[in-house]
This record gives C-alpha cells, structure tokens and sequence, in this order.
C-alpha cells in the first residue's frame, strides 16, 4: 500500500465555488487522460506478470506448503516504487514538467508490474468486477469532490494520518495473522481511499487556481494529481478486490 502527497500547491483560492470554469475542466481532463493511460498500462503490464510463465517464474515462487512468494527480483520490484516516490521528495523539490512525467509513468509501470499475483490469487471474474466497481465508485466520489462547495482539507487531514495508521496496523497484522484484524483493516482502507478520492480531486481545483495560469506548473501538477489519484484507486481497488476478488483456493 502506498499513498503519495506531493504539496504541488499550498495556497488555496479564497472560493471552491470554480466548476463552471472552462480552463479547469480542461485541466482535469489532462488529469483523467492521464490518469486512464497509467491504468491501461498497469493493468496490462499486471496481466502479463501475472499470467505468463516466462515472466512469473523470475518473480513468483510457491513455498513447500503451497503459499505464493516471492523471488528476490520479485521483491525489489515490489518495492521500488515505494523507493521511488520517497526518493523523489529528496531529489525532485522543484520538478520539471518532464522530470514529474517521469516519475508517473515509472511509478506507474513499476506499480502495474508489481501486481501480477492478484491473477494468482483471485479469478479473472472477481478481478474484472472489481475494477468495474471501482471506477464506478471513483467517478462517483471524483465528481463529488470536483462539485462540492465544502472544504475538504480537514477532512484529507485526517485522511492522511489514518492512511499511516492503516500501514502500522497492516504491519503488525502480519505477526499477529489475525482474521478479524485483516477485515477491519480492509473495510477501513475503502473507506480512507474513498475520501482520499474526493479530496484529492478538491485539492486538484484548488492548485489549477493557485499556479495562476503557470504551463509549466500546471504540467507538473498533472502529473502529481494524475499520480496522487492512481494511487487512491489502486489502494481502492485492492482492499474492493479482498471482499469481491474470488480466491482461487
């Protein structure tokens, strides 16, 4: 699980009263471009991680008592784009257009690459019913967050603490391997990654207007939110796929 909150913009306009504005909505269509390339990519690189032999016998191997692993090469890409976005907080404190780019597109690849054992896992029914059901539940709360007059920053706030939360919980849970732990966890990451939804979709109109018609700026807040909402549908999606995925066992 991973979350990625990158401060593209601080200063907030003084109204959230802006939908009607046409440079936003072409704005967030670059967004939503960009966001439904990166998914067509990640899905596609998954699948073949995740159902061609070649590829899975250097990622993915089975212990003695049946239980999928992975190979040494399997975790350093597990891990890299957790490395990558920490490592960008570091050396990219004033991204470039194409620097932020990027790091979408790797994080992106890296992430969709990562997530072939969910073909191992779960059947190829539960898999395409739950994205469905996520990208009908992201428009949703997308829209919400693009249309609503209400602040949302307290809200992201507190949002974002519990998403800390969720990962020490996560983590201790792999000691402790408790069952009703593991579904708490899982009911709690849809709804934090619901709101993060909304919210980073807010935070989206609040930085269009605060670059003031910057290009240069606004291409790298596309890529930031374009990132920012891959993320918040992937956590989406994988704690969907715990309650709907159909385990293959």
């Amino acid at each position: 699980m991973s979350d990625f909150r990158n401060d593209y913009a601080r200063t907030a306009p003084a109204s959230l009263d802006m939908s009607v504005d046409t440079g936003l909505r072409a704005f967030m269509l670059g967004v939503y471009n960009k966001l439904a390339l990166g998914l067509v990519l990640a899905g596609a690189l998954a699948w073949v991680t995740g159902n061609v032999p070649a590829v899975q016998q250097y990622l993915y191997t089975t212990t003695a008592d049946g239980r999928l692993s992975l190979t040494l090469l399997g975790m350093a890409l597990q891990w890299s784009p957790l490395v990558m976005l920490f490592g960008s907080m570091f050396f990219m404190r004033n991204p470039s257009p194409r620097g932020a780019s990027l790091l979408y597109w790797a994080v992106v690849a890296t992430m969709g690459a990562s997530l072939g054992w969910i073909f191992l896992i779960y059947t190829g029914a539960g898999i395409a019913q739950t994205f469905f059901v996520t990208a009908a539940a992201f428009g949703g709360l997308s829209l919400f967050g693009y249309t609503t007059k209400r602040d949302l920053s307290p809200i992201g706030t507190f949002l974002i603490m519990a998403v800390i939360g969720l990962i020490i919980a996560s983590v201790v849970n792999i000691f402790l391997a408790s069952s009703a732990l593991y579904w708490i966890i899982s009911g709690a990451g849809v709804l934090i990654f619901s709101g993060l939804i909304a919210y980073d979709t807010q935070k989206l109109k609040m930085t269009y207007y605060a670059l003031g018609g910057n290009q240069a700026g606004m291409a790298v807040a596309t890529s930031y939110g374009a990132l920012n909402l891959f993320i918040d549908f992937l956590n989406l999606f994988l704690f969907l796929l715990r309650f709907m995925g159909g385990n293959r066992n």
